[in-house]
């Protein structure tokens, strides 16, 4: 008898969380140098398979090229790990001697983890290496279209785990993907956290679940370039970012705002960095062609993650072999405009304004559009204008002569070294921050007694005041000198 998917799907949900549940409980009782082995071989493990995992990807999704998602791959094993080797997640992580208060480590329990098609082997990854140095299990629900890599790189992480003495079963892959297996999964009683990265409906999904839930939103980057930016350099982070991976980083570059004076000269560089500038006739084609049937609300899946050449191909336009990026000048900002929108691809839109505050809000208009509380690229060597957007635009990285996508993830800035980033409450997300361990544990406090709590009696003068009261609302047949005299008597024997 041929069993239904759907049915299928929701008891692999099940069984896969009841597993997860039983292990993480013994895996929470092990210690710090044990957990931070494991997380250890994990990291080993991806870089040792950081190849084949991307070829793997790049086959089954048709998004990016191997080279780029071999890169993703290895920032998530060596800058995520990094990052977190030494962070402290078991037992007491700090001790405040002054204010007599201790901090306590606590996992969450299990994490539904929800990855993309864009970047699956790198998320799956991150994922499993920051659930595992929390002393977390996960449960990772891949997308259809990634479904084998997926498989693949979570099978990876559980055999590097276990093999490093990780209890079996913490990690899970589910393999019948579906809606309704999402769902089971972020709805279910055994889950304890959800960890969303996906499409806007998916996050959605997420938060309506009634679990603790971090997602992300989309990243409609806006990149202003100031006239006083070095425009060489500006031009080759802007190239080399958008193209990354063909432009599938929600942090990528989508729109270039720059200032009219060295509009010129920013296009010669862009041109000189292999961007291809479309007259409108081309412009007006690709455009053709970027958003679905479904009332032009959405991206056309056939373009995300494609080479330029392939871009050209489908717009019917000729572009040369050599050139890395399409840009098309813009005016408007709305979904009308295919090339004001979010662009999981290497076409970006070129806009000129004619003075920082212009920058501002027309930058601000692309975030509202579909990137608010995501990223902002900012080139320029002034500091006034750096502090103004930084403090004004609604964006939670303000990434600052740096390319976006790597800007956006760590890999380039200070910031935390993530796969998934944050929007806010902008973004209607729970944190503006880039994911990390700190995400997935609960943090308990031992406070000791530092003070007395004194009970204060009221000043000599609050007491005549209080007597003055009480004397004023009296009507008897006495002088109110008599009266403010047994009413401050008594006050005092009650000690008021």
């Amino acid at each position: 008898m041929k069993l239904d998917v759907d049915l299928q799907a929701i008891q692999e949900v099940r069984d896969c969380l009841h597993e997860a549940k039983a292990a993480q409980k013994q895996y929470e009782s092990m210690t710090q140098l044990q957990v931070d082995g494991i997380v250890q071989a994990m990291a080993a493990a991806a870089e040792e398979h950081a190849e084949r995992l991307g070829r793997l990807a790049v086959e089954e999704t048709g998004f990016g090229n191997i080279q780029d998602k071999k890169a993703k791959n290895l920032f998530v094993a060596r800058n995520v790990y990094e990052a977190i080797r030494d962070v402290k997640t078991v037992g007491i992580i700090s001790k405040d001697e002054e204010r007599r208060v201790w901090e306590v480590a606590q996992p969450v329990g299990v994490v539904a983890a929800i990855v993309p098609s864009t970047n699956p082997t790198s998320t799956v990854i991150f994922k499993s290496m920051i659930a595992l140095k929390t002393r977390n299990a996960v449960v990772i629900s891949p997308h259809p279209a990634a479904l084998q890599c997926s498989q693949e790189a979570t099978k990876l992480m559980r055999q590097a785990a276990e093999q490093a003495g990780a209890p079996p079963g913490l990690i899970h892959c589910l393999s019948y993907p579906s809606v309704e297996a999402s769902k089971e999964l972020m709805r279910h009683k055994l889950t304890d956290v959800i960890l969303a990265t996906g499409g806007s409906t998916m996050v959605k999904a997420a938060y309506r679940s009634g679990k603790p839930a971090y997602g992300v939103g989309p990243g409609n980057v806006p990149v202003f370039v100031h006239h006083s930016a070095n425009i060489a350099h500006a031009a080759s982070r802007i190239v080399q970012s958008k193209t990354f991976d063909y432009g599938t980083i929600c942090a990528s570059e989508q729109a270039i705002v720059v200032e009219r004076k060295v509009k010129s000269r920013l296009v010669d560089e862009l041109k000189r960095q292999g961007a291809y500038m479309l007259s409108e006739q081309e412009k007006q084609k690709v455009a053709s062609v970027m958003m679905s049937a479904n009332g032009g609300k959405s991206l056309n899946p056939k373009i995300v993650g494609k080479s330029p050449q392939v871009l050209a191909e489908l717009a019917g336009i000729s572009i040369p072999q050599h050139a890395t990026l399409l840009i098309a000048e813009e005016t408007n900002v709305g979904l009308q405009y295919p090339l004001s929108v979010e662009k999981l691809t290497p076409i970006l839109a070129l806009y000129t304004v004619d003075d920082w505050q212009e920058g501002i809000s027309l930058c601000t208009q692309l975030l509202e559009l579909g990137g608010l509380g995501h990223t902002l690229g900012i080139h320029c060597e002034d500091e006034r204008i750096i502090e103004a957007f930084g403090l004004e635009l609604p964006a939670s990285r303000i990434i600052v002569n740096a390319g976006t996508t790597f800007g956006g993830i760590g890999a380039t800035t200070g910031i935390q070294p993530s796969m998934t980033l944050g929007c806010g409450s902008l973004g209607h997300n729970i944190t503006s921050d880039n994911i990390g361990p700190q995400h997935l544990m609960n943090v308990k406090r031992v406070a000791f007694g530092i003070r007395e709590m004194i009970a204060l009696e009221p000043e000599s003068n609050d007491r005549s005041l209080l007597a003055e009261q009480i004397a004023g609302s009296l009507t008897v047949g006495i002088s109110r000198e008599e009266v403010l005299a047994i009413v401050k008597s008594v006050l005092s024997e009650m000690k008021l």
